[in-house]
């Protein structure tokens, strides 16, 4: 049933509208998002968005919009996450890593964005520079150091680690429950792609910031001084947990060939977690960002009614004519467009509207004879490349980026939009430029 004009204009307004009220935080991202699937919902019926042969009612509509996958995948790993962070874990790493330095602020930097870097590929970025952020500006502050250079390395660190695996960003859990993507084939398409990336981005931040790192830090008796295992506050629950989460990460790797999806390994690493620490559900569910879950959920049935008008084909069908039906350059097209709408719109609910338009590019016959042609689908890794690369460029680019400017100001050292985009915006072009040839090469050359 082809869907009537009036249809057509009522999706697109109410994912414009969404957008511009998630983009200028004029109310909170997940009230708009809500408001945003609820306007679908009850006028889609009465407009022709929601089709009664397919769907009978409203409540069948949600149910296919809606990605369980990922809305499972978050709610496991935040109750992992949750019960982690209460051990102290993060606090002994960011204490381990400064005695480590020896007060040399360039091994801090590297270190702490090494670290975020890693734990964000396995633990998903926002988490992982939530709980470090605070320490590093602590431990800065006994230094007598300047902590803004170090939590824009960790800021940028965070958003590249998390490009290279599944769970790593959000972005990767949509693309790989929208595109049936695996953890395996995030990791082998993608990390040897970031590796590179980040090795480059230290380079760089050593030499931005190489008038900061020449300072020679005080106090530094006083971090020496510290004991990184009083950081610990519950031994025998970090012992649980960390055995859980590398069970989780084995399960990952291992999920395509046990059947079983990644949010059901995630769910059932948070049950088994619950069970063996004999947690209070209560204690962990508030560990849960709950705003953050209804958030995608709004998102998905937003973007599910724009896709039912036919609105997506559309835009897909100009997309590959523009490329003239050429792989290469609808790769290249999908990188960088989706890393600069990233840079100005948050990436979460760009590549919730882009997976569906990928289907659809995908499947036009221009594209589709030469994606069988090469290994896997191109089109899937160039837009997580340029969502979670591009997410660096600006302060408002990720979720990330938003977590780690509160907390610095919070904590009296405000981070600016323009000093900010003053030192993220090259590297990210530079990422973004890298990223893109390795990816090209990667699908033509090898």
């Amino acid at each position: 049933m082809e869907a009537s004009l009036s249809a057509q204009l009522f999706a697109a307004a109410v994912l414009v509208v969404s957008y511009a009220l998630i983009v200028t935080e004029k109310v909170h991202r997940t009230v708009a998002a809500m408001a945003g699937a609820a306007a679908v919902l009850m006028a889609g019926g009465k407009l022709g968005i929601i089709d009664p042969a397919r769907y009978p009612t409203e409540l069948h509509f949600l149910q296919e919009a809606v990605d369980w996958n990922t809305i499972g995948l978050l709610l496991g790993m935040m109750i992992i996450v949750g019960l982690l962070k209460d051990t102290g874990f993060f606090e002994f790493i960011a204490v381990k890593i400064a005695k480590l330095s020896k007060g040399d602020p360039w091994k801090i930097m590297l270190l702490f964005a090494s670290a975020t870097a890693v734990l964000s590929a396995f633990l998903d970025n926002v988490t992982t520079v939530l709980l470090i952020a605070p320490v590093t500006v602590s431990i800065m502050l006994t230094l007598e150091l300047n902590p803004v250079p170090f939590l824009i390395s960790e800021v940028i660190a965070s958003n590249i680690g998390g490009t290279a695996t599944l769970i790593g960003d959000p972005p990767n859990i949509i693309i790989g429950s929208g595109a049936g993507l695996g953890f395996n084939e995030f990791i082998l398409n993608l990390a040897p792609i970031v590796a590179v990336v980040f090795v480059i981005s230290l380079a760089y931040l050593r030499l931005v910031f190489r008038h900061e790192l020449a300072k020679k830090p005080g106090s530094l008796e006083e971090v020496m001084r510290m004991n990184e295992w009083e950081q610990i506050r519950d031994r025998g629950l970090l012992i649980k947990c960390l055995g859980v989460l590398l069970m989780v990460i084995v399960l990952f790797f291992l999920h395509t060939t046990l059947g079983v999806e990644p949010s059901t390994v995630a769910l059932f690493g948070a049950a088994l977690l619950l069970l063996i620490t004999f947690e209070h559900p209560d204690r962990a569910l508030n560990q849960v960002e709950w705003s953050v879950l209804l958030f995608f959920a709004g998102l998905f049935v937003i973007v599910k009614g724009v896709e039912e008008v036919g609105l997506i084909e559309r835009a897909a069908t100009l997309a590959v004519d523009a490329t003239g039906g050429s792989l290469g350059t609808a790769m290249l097209v999908v990188l960088w467009s989706s890393a600069m709408a990233s840079a100005v719109v948050d990436n979460i609910p760009f590549t919730a509207t882009m997976v569906p338009m990928i289907h659809s590019m995908s499947a036009s016959p221009e594209l589709a004879s030469q994606i069988a042609r090469v290994e896997g689908n191109p089109l899937w890794w160039a837009l997580s490349l340029g969502a979670c690369l591009g997410g660096n460029a600006t302060l408002i680019g990720a979720s990330a980026n938003v977590v780690v400017a509160g907390i610095s100001e919070r904590m009296g050292y405000p981070i600016t939009f323009r000093e900010y985009l003053k030192y993220a915006a090259p590297i990210t072009f530079i990422t973004l430029l890298v990223a893109g040839v390795l990816l090209y090469v990667k699908t033509f050359y090898m």
